[in-house]
């Protein structure tokens, strides 16, 4: 029995999507729930498993092609019903035979080769074919009538000519100047969009502060390994950074709100969105109720997400809903940077480069580990006010990590 390979139900706001990947081609055995081809959309990209053991016997849509929910993308042939069927092949295959062989003759050359051959007085035999299979096509023709015409005139011009033919020839190019037309994927078109959207809708701004992370570097050295054996994961930045987040979102809640129409939607609980760069883009994964975790839950969600990231599984749900987002330029090596709202969230705060720098404390030099820290806000909802203490209340949280336990 053939089983159609149907494209599945896309998620919510994507009507279509693009064959990126076929795992396997016309003719290969398959076993159930083994997936067959990825699809990319806008968003995430789609597994499509087969539904039963057999062989896949036809790919009706290639890789780059458009489809829609319900497509037929493929067909397999079920259990002891595969052995009989054979691979369909491609649609361009099939066409091209018949007509390659109907404008052949009995030497292999097509018409027009002939023709022209018989004007020009050449045999086929002296000339090497380009074409498929060898054959000989009219620009193979005319090419070696040229070389022949050229033959004779380059014997009869006098030698002396030569180095003046040479001194006059360009002088060779060093180096390729190459160039590669891609098609932009989904994902990168809708990173597009999504940023144009940003800086055409709101009124975005940007203030900065810089954090002295000392204080948060010597506890992550003095019970760096304690928190590894007790959680399985090791204690990192982003998990100070996140509880910092919390606690200043909670203190200023129009930095979690959001707009709707000429509506703000003031947000009760905190869905911290985590950019992650992988290779198909940046992505954003949210984590979901980060005031009730602590740095051991967070560091193994960011774990979890940014894994699932990079290996293309991240699901709808883990992509949307958050209320504010993080995203970390430092481990790129970057200084200082402005980023850009995650829309329809009101503000995203930039992590940077930690450098040691001279700064003063108590009136003396001493060099600390500093980060510059930047806070994009859409000035719409967001006051100059509570943008800057939002960001000086994070700054203090993490220079005096106990704010964070006693929740200050």
């Amino acid at each position: 029995m053939s089983i159609e390979i149907k494209v599945p139900n896309l998620p919510e706001s994507v009507s279509e999507a693009t064959v990126a990947t076929w795992h396997l081609k016309a003719g290969d055995r398959v076993s159930r729930e083994q997936n067959l081809v990825d699809l990319e959309t806008d968003k995430v990209m789609l597994e499509v498993p087969s539904t039963a053991d057999g062989v896949l016997v036809e790919i009706r849509v290639q890789a780059g092609q458009t489809v829609k929910a319900g497509d037929v993308i493929g067909v397999v042939a079920e259990g002891a019903a595969a052995a009989a069927v054979a691979p369909v092949a491609p649609a361009a295959a099939v066409a091209t035979a018949p007509a390659a062989a109907a404008g052949a003759d009995d030497d292999g050359q097509g018409p027009a080769v002939r023709k022209l051959l018989a004007e020009l007085g050449l045999s086929a035999s002296a000339i090497t074919g380009t074409g498929k299979g060898g054959r000989l096509t009219t620009d193979d023709v005319k090419a070696y009538a040229a070389r022949q015409k050229a033959a004779p005139a380059a014997a009869a011009a006098p030698k002396a000519a030569a180095p003046v033919a040479a001194a006059a020839a360009p002088k060779a190019v060093l180096g390729a100047r190459t160039e590669q037309r891609v098609p932009m994927t989904r994902i990168r078109a809708r990173i597009a969009e999504r940023l144009v959207e940003a800086q055409a809708t709101a009124a975005m701004l940007t203030t900065f502060n810089e954090v002295d992370l000392k204080a948060v570097g010597d506890i992550r050295a003095k019970y760096k390994e304690p928190f590894e054996k007790a959680h399985g994961v090791k204690l990192g930045f982003m998990s100070f950074f996140v509880r910092a987040a919390v606690e200043a979102l909670k203190k200023y809640p129009a930095v979690n709100a959001s707009i709707d129409g000429s509506d703000v939607v003031y947000h009760g609980y905190y869905d911290i969105g985590v950019a992650v760069s992988t290779d198909r883009g940046l992505v954003v994964p949210v984590l979901r109720d980060a005031d009730a975790l602590g740095l051991g839950d967070i560091e193994k969600a960011i774990g979890a997400l940014g894994t699932k990231a990079r290996a293309n599984k991240l699901t709808m749900e883990e992509l949307t809903g958050g209320t504010f987002s993080i995203t970390n330029g430092g481990v790129f090596g970057s200084m200082m940077s402005t980023p850009i709202l995650n829309p329809p969230q009101a503000a995203i705060l930039g992590m940077h480069g930690i450098f040691d720098r001279p700064i003063a404390v108590n009136g003396q030099v001493v060099i600390r580990p500093m980060m510059y820290l930047a806070l994009t806000y859409d000035h719409r909802l967001i006051d100059g006010r509570e943008a800057v203490l939002f960001l000086k209340h994070i700054k203090e949280c993490l220079e005096d990590p106990a704010r964070l336990l006693l929740s200050l």
